[in-house]
């Protein structure tokens, strides 16, 4: 007879609660079971120890008899230290966005970083001009930055556009 480790669902709707029951593997999932070995509730928070419940002297003894866990149960022993990890396989890809949609991500990507290069230049060049600004009388260099400024905010402004027309002839 083909016994597994498994769970059996209790619970109310959208209000889970599973049995951890030693049955028979041809038996329904709810239904006929040969011992119960532990609880499992998903509705409690990861780190609450009365999440899973499980008698591990019965489940070690269970599995020398032959009995083999669930996948979900053979998680729920190995965080309990009774038996070794399982092997999780990669999942597939389809989440991924596809090609495509992979090249617009880039293209903006290096949008966003050309205009982050061209806005921190013109802050270096603030940064550098200060001090010399110390030096003269604080009503002078007000009126320097006035005529500074409009002259910085329109050398990035022509970059981009520059930019975005080698992009469309593309």
């Amino acid at each position: 007879m083909p016994v597994r480790i498994r769970l059996s669902r209790g619970g109310t709707k959208k209000r889970p609660f599973y049995r951890i029951v030693v049955a028979d593997s041809r038996r329904a999932r709810d239904g006929k079971f040969i011992d119960q070995i532990g609880t499992y509730n998903p509705m409690l928070p990861k780190d609450n120890a009365d999440r899973v419940k499980m008698d591990l002297d019965k489940a070690k003894e269970w599995i020398a008899k032959g009995a083999k866990p669930s996948d979900r149960i053979s998680i729920f022993l190995s965080n309990l230290g009774v038996m070794e990890k399982p092997v999780i396989t990669e999942k597939t890809k389809k989440h991924l966005p596809k090609k495509k949609a992979q090249e617009r991500l880039a293209a903006a990507k290096e949008k966003e970083e050309a205009a982050k290069a061209a806005t921190e230049e013109p802050k270096a060049e603030e940064a550098e001009a200060k001090p010399a600004e110390d030096a003269q009388p604080a009503e002078e260099p007000k009126a320097e930055e006035a005529e500074a400024k409009p002259a910085e905010d329109a050398q990035p402004a022509e970059e981009p556009k520059a930019e975005e027309a080698e992009a469309k002839k593309e």
